[in-house]
């Protein structure tokens, strides 16, 4: 396969090669472009030629030069936000030309990319797709960019903390979202071996934003494995069209009328220089340092892991109390199963004996009476060390010990996770501009932080960085690049196998802890205590060493386990470890050429090919590489052709194929139309295939989660055969079996027969694959109306999903839980729509969006994890200059409430609003920007997906330097 992608790679380089002696024959356009009334040149302006891809965007002074393939006469398209749109013809000289833009708010006028990865106006695109350009980040309300992608219409996200949020649309949220792909610069912006996209908590910095761009849907036909729901494409500034140093500075605080803190710090600095000379050397650095006070988790509800739902009651009431945000409280035990441990030990098998046979005796005699006995009888002196364990055996003989499980006291979130919240990023990026339309690029972007990350457990992020480095060569009609992103987890732990370490660390669970509890119980049941009063007295007794927060045990201990890796850990020698060390790496390499200015514009055709090594190295913490390395190869190519029939109709037609280490090669084809009925109104049809591998995780993943109460393996045959769930005789029992087995156990019925064995498919863990219908209308009611609809059909197959099975450890009463990833049979579908209103009235924009979105068929024993509300929207009002150099942004959003699945927590999210508000006065003379503004600025605290932190206002004050 190696060998097919060399003679693409050569075939590429031979057309680039070609398309450079091509560029000899081009023609310079060039000249300035100012503001009408100021006469100030525009920096950012973008200037393309109508019908050809390319062109340019002005500096720092206005002025601006490109080259072209295109022959005069053509038309020259001018566009900025917030200035009217401007197309000159262009019919003799193309130097020195002179533009001027007028001050108009303009709607429909942005020119985009990745909807068919060529220039094209928004208003044409052949998909639904969103963006935010540089100038509109600079209103928004939030306190970051990509805070503002709620916004869009028919996004949402998921919070973990403060810095990460995960982004979505289309149904099927989750908490690190994989089905959905981000990209800066055309870098995978997803952490290869944690599995999230890592977002803006090592991305790309506010001042360097160029744009954003936001595909919903399915986009494996042009991007590849991934993307199922969604792309989002986030491109930095170039420094030959913005040269200059800027900075930026936030300060304001949170945690405002929180009952976990005081009222916190938030402070932020940007920094952001660029150079470049004589048009062919470009350099830029951009730094960004973020520093607060995360949210908190403090959830404390009951949650029930075997049911995955919330249950009554809370530690006080329910002696098997787990709660969401508590850890180390997953281990649990049945008292009844600990009873017949304690009896059956060989070292108490005398005492027991000795007991038993003193009760046959004087069946009648109470507890207090056979204490009193054994005391005052010189010849039971021998039992007298064993007295504690004789509730035990008198409970066990007179069915007083109740058959319930119980759980271990656990720890608070506060007290196991790093809440001091940082994120340190730089990026860096050198240019050499080798003709005027091609240009060599080595870019760097590294990051590092502190933060939380909620997956199947709550993972404290500490010193986690990643860095990105990437080589391209790029011209008007192609790019080849490679890049590669280096993950390194720092000192980054799992929060639930900490607490549960603790614990084991003062009272190991099955020789100490669950004994003692045990036997106080057995023996406050047998004075005649009531249930609840002997759980409180067992309780009391079991934790009489515990570490309590803050306690020099307490510390130490932490420390210890928090720095020593997972897959150090050794109960014999009692070593306990909840580190992960991931070091795991991704190649990418990748190269496109469009052919359409060689076919003179008689049809868009373009093609791409890309290759992908991952290198899992986590030295046994996180996958199944303790003794061995493991390497995933993908490898793909695509090709996409266009045709406009007249000026009514556009036909697009792509393709892309697929093949990765572990599974069969796979074909997303692509069709789309978009149908002009008047100028500047377009329907648009398509119908878009989009897939997705099984995670690295998915695949190779072995890891201990849920304070040590289930175990996370791949779904690969090889994973399976390791723990024997695809031998017949260690096979797995089916978790609704094993629920109706231990009610069996609790009401004292017979439980034969109930447990059912789980047999998982033989192809281990597919690829899941998605058939996307949609239909929408993009246009101008008039000059002050834009109105964007559309609505959608997805049918999914091979959804990946997950089960948990129980496997018997040996003959005994112990089950080990193996949460698993499997394909849903069947099909699941979903379908929605959105519709999206943008109105001017003056130099006032209101803009207005709703979007729904609903689950339809499920197949039989599937999860619903679908986790998305049926109905969000946003309001929006604004106007960048009410009086002079003074202006305001105003964003609402509510939405309603559902129900969360996942594999961490489930249960239900109320619905919830927020208002961001900010107002900014402009200042000329030092060309800078005071703001004051706010998210959730009502203070009204909310959460966003079940287990996660909720989340108060963010209240800041801002100065920008040179925007």
């Amino acid at each position: 396969m190696s060998r097919i992608f060399t003679q693409i790679f050569y075939v590429l380089l031979f057309v680039y090669a070609g398309n450079i002696a091509a560029q000899a024959q081009s023609i310079t356009v060039s000249g300035t472009v100012k503001d009408k009334q100021s006469k100030e040149g525009l920096a950012g302006v973008s200037l393309t030629i109508k019908g050809h891809s390319g062109g340019t965007a002005s500096t720092s002074n206005g002025s601006f030069t490109f080259t072209t393939s295109a022959k005069v006469p053509f038309t020259l398209v001018v566009s900025y936000v917030g200035y009217g749109t401007v197309e000159q013809q262009i019919t003799g000289n193309t130097t020195g030309i002179n533009l001027e833009l007028e001050t108009a708010v303009v709607l429909g006028g942005d020119v985009v990319v990745s909807a068919s990865r060529t220039p094209e106006r928004i208003l044409e695109s052949p998909v639904s797709i969103e963006r935010m350009s540089a100038a509109s980040i600079r209103e928004i309300a939030a306190p970051s960019f990509y805070d503002a992608l709620n916004n869009m219409k028919g996004v949402e996200s998921s919070m973990q903390s403060l810095t990460f949020k995960s982004i979505n649309t289309r149904g099927f949220n989750s908490n690190g979202n994989t089905r959905f792909n981000q990209y800066i610069d055309g870098m995978d912006n997803q952490a290869p071996g944690l599995n999230f996209s890592v977002g803006n908590i090592v991305g790309i910095t506010e001042l360097d934003v160029d744009n954003v761009e936001l595909l919903p849907g399915a986009s494996s036909a042009l991007y590849g494995a991934g993307g199922i729901n969604g792309t989002l494409l986030m491109t930095s500034k170039d420094p030959f069209k913005y040269p200059g140093a800027s900075f930026q500075y936030k300060t304001g605080v949170n945690h405002v009328n929180d009952d976990n803190s005081s009222v916190q710090p938030f402070n932020q600095l940007d920094v952001r220089m660029a150079k470049s000379w004589n048009n062919k050397f470009g350099v830029k650095a951009a730094f960004s340092f973020l520093q607060a006070k995360d949210w908190f988790g403090n959830n404390y509800s009951n949650f029930d892991r075997t049911a995955n739902s919330v249950k009554s009651g809370d530690r006080s009431s329910d002696p098997n109390y787990d709660g969401v945000n508590v850890y180390g409280d997953e281990v649990n035990a049945n008292l009844r199963f600990v009873a017949a441990g304690i009896s059956a030990n060989p070292q108490l098998a005398a005492a027991f004996a000795g007991f038993n046979g003193i009760m046959t005796a004087a069946p009648t005699a109470s507890y207090g009476n056979l204490v009193t006995l054994i005391n005052a009888n010189p010849a039971y002196a021998a039992l007298r060390p064993a007295l504690p364990y004789l509730g035990v055996a008198y409970g066990l003989r007179n069915g007083l010990i109740s058959n319930q499980s119980v759980s271990r006291t656990g720890y608070n979130e506060s007290d196991l996770v790093d809440y001091g919240t940082k994120s340190l990023k730089f990026s860096g990026g050198l240019y050499y501009n080798i003709t005027p339309t091609i240009q060599l690029i080595g870019q760097a972007n590294w990051g590092t932080g502190t933060s939380v990350y909620t997956g199947s457990d709550r993972y404290s992020l500490r010193n986690f960085n990643i860095g990105q480095y990437k080589i391209e060569l790029k011209g008007q009609d192609f790019f080849v690049k490679a890049y590669t992103t280096q993950e390194r987890s720092g000192d980054s732990y799992i929060s639930s196998i900490l607490g549960s370490y603790i614990n084991e660390k003062t009272s190991p669970s099955r020789t100490s802890w669950f004994p003692t509890y045990t036997a106080a119980y057995a023996t406050a049941k047998a004075q005649g205590a009531t249930d609840a009063i002997a759980n409180a007295a067992a309780r009391s007794a079991a934790d009489a060493n515990r570490a309590l927060p803050g306690s020099a045990a307490f510390i130490n201990n932490k420390n210890a386990i928090m720095n020593t890796n997972i897959s150090a850990t050794n109960f014999a020698t009692g070593v306990y470890g909840a580190k992960f060390d991931d070091k795991t790496n991704l190649y990418h390499y990748e190269g496109q050429y469009n052919f359409t200015n060689l076919f003179n514009n008689v049809i868009e055709f373009q093609v791409g090919a890309s290759s992908r090594l991952y290198q899992l190295r986590s030295g046994g913490t996180i996958f199944d590489d303790l003794n061995r390395e493991i390497n995933i190869n993908e490898y793909g190519a695509f090709a996409q052709a266009g045709k406009k029939f007249g000026e009514f109709f556009k036909l697009t037609v792509a393709g892309r194929y697929d093949k990765s280490t572990n599974f069969e090669g796979r074909f997303t084809p692509r069709i789309t139309g978009v149908f002009t009925v008047a100028k500047n109104n377009n329907i648009r049809l398509s119908y878009q295939t989009g897939y997705r591998n099984p995670t690295t995780q998915n695949q190779y993943i072995d890891l201990s989660v849920g304070g040590g109460s289930q175990r996370l393996i791949g779904g690969l045959p090889v994973s399976l055969a390791k723990y024997g769930l695809s031998t017949e005789a260690t096979k797995g029992y089916t978790e609704a079996s094993y629920r109706a087995y231990n009610a069996a156990l609790v009401s004292g019925t017979s439980p034969a027969g109930i447990l059912q064995k789980y047999t998982f498919d033989p192809r281990g863990v597919r690829p899941e694959s998605v058939q996307a219908y949609e239909i929408g209308y993009k246009g101008l009611l008039s000059p002050r109306l834009l109105i964007d609809a559309y609505g959608y059909y997805n049918r999914y197959k091979d959804f990946i999903t997950a089960v948990n099975v129980y496997q018997q450890v040996g003959t005994s009463t112990d089950y080990v839980k193996y949460g698993v990833p499997v394909n849903a049979e069947g099909t699941v579908t979903s379908y929605g729509g959105a519709l999206g209103l943008d109105y001017l009235m003056g130099k006032w924009n209101v803009s207005g969006n709703v979007s729904y979105n609903q689950i339809g068929d499920l197949p039989a024993n599937y999860i619903n994890d679908f986790n998305t509300p049926k109905i969000r929207y946003n309001l929006g009002l604004g106007n960048k200059e009410i009086v002079k150099n003074f202006g305001f942004n105003v964003s609402y959003r509510w939405q309603d409430q559902f129900y969360w699945n996942s594999s961490f927590s489930a249960g239900q999210v109320p619905a919830y609003s927020t208002l961001d508000a900010q107002v900014s006065l402009r200042i000329p003379s030092v060309n800078s920007v005071v703001k004051l503004g706010g998210s959730n600025i009502l203070n009204k605290y909310y959460f966003t997906s079940y287990g996660n932190p909720e989340a108060g206002a963010i209240y800041y004050i801002g100065l920008t330097f040179n925007p």
